[in-house]
């Protein structure tokens, strides 16, 4: 039986992974230089950046990542970029778990394009401290997939998809505050919503001309403070 919890058919297929050029970043101090790729010196100024399809492979990495962080302070921001075009539905759920789960709030952020999985993560970040990139945009739709196999497989798989998209109409009707039956219809197609259509339909707070519109820090110096705190 196929997986119908894979990126679906018409995405088009992502390069390999080792042909992506990864820059690396060297920094000087007293003790002489050090080497970092990017991403590795975005996480310790606890920024992680999702720029492909959602996999396993990018969930994990994802996931321990802000566990990671979670260990390093409990109390200090974490800030998520987006600009994925979605993929698996569980291995983005798995994101979306850790990001409640842990006690640290999770800014997020839309640059480019959060789509399926990635407008669910996007709207997941902490009340407040969603954000959208003026150019950016947002699309919501139902799952997708297929099944092969016996009938009573598919029977199941096919029930297992609707449940599936139950659970993410329930999410985002959460993290928005429109009514799930609101959120179905909208989902019903590809929904495609510029950055202020997105603060509009509530899948993110504010949309961002610049990053001095937060203060100083990775996340401005105002995010560093956990919600509700003075």
């Amino acid at each position: 039986m196929s997986n119908p919890f894979s990126p679906p058919a018409d995405q088009p297929p992502s390069p390999p992974r080792n042909s992506y050029l990864v820059p690396t970043v060297i920094e000087s101090d007293g003790r002489g230089e050090r080497a970092f790729d990017i991403y590795s010196r975005l996480l310790k100024d606890r920024i992680i950046f999702i720029g492909t399809p959602i996999d396993d492979f990018v969930a994990n990495s994802v996931i321990a990542q802000m566990l990671f962080l979670q260990m390093q302070d409990p109390k200090k921001d974490i800030h998520i970029y987006i600009n994925s075009p979605g993929g698996s539905v569980t291995s983005g759920l798995a994101i979306y778990d850790t990001m409640q789960f842990v006690t640290c709030d999770v800014n997020t952020y839309c640059i480019g394009i959060a789509a399926s999985m990635g407008a669910v993560l996007l709207t997941a970040g902490t009340k407040g401290k969603r954000f959208c990139l003026p150019n950016s945009h947002v699309m919501i739709h139902q799952v997708s997939g297929g099944a092969q196999g016996t009938a009573s497989d598919v029977e199941r798989t096919v029930e297992f998809m609707f449940n599936l998209k139950k659970r993410l109409n329930a999410i985002l009707s959460k993290h928005t505050g429109k009514d799930v039956a609101q959120v179905e219809i909208d989902a019903d197609r590809d929904n495609y919503m510029s950055a202020q259509d997105s603060a509009e339909y509530g899948l993110v707070d504010r949309v961002l001309e610049n990053r001095k519109d937060l203060g100083e820090g990775p996340g401005g110096e105002d995010s560093e403070k956990k919600s509700g705190e003075e």
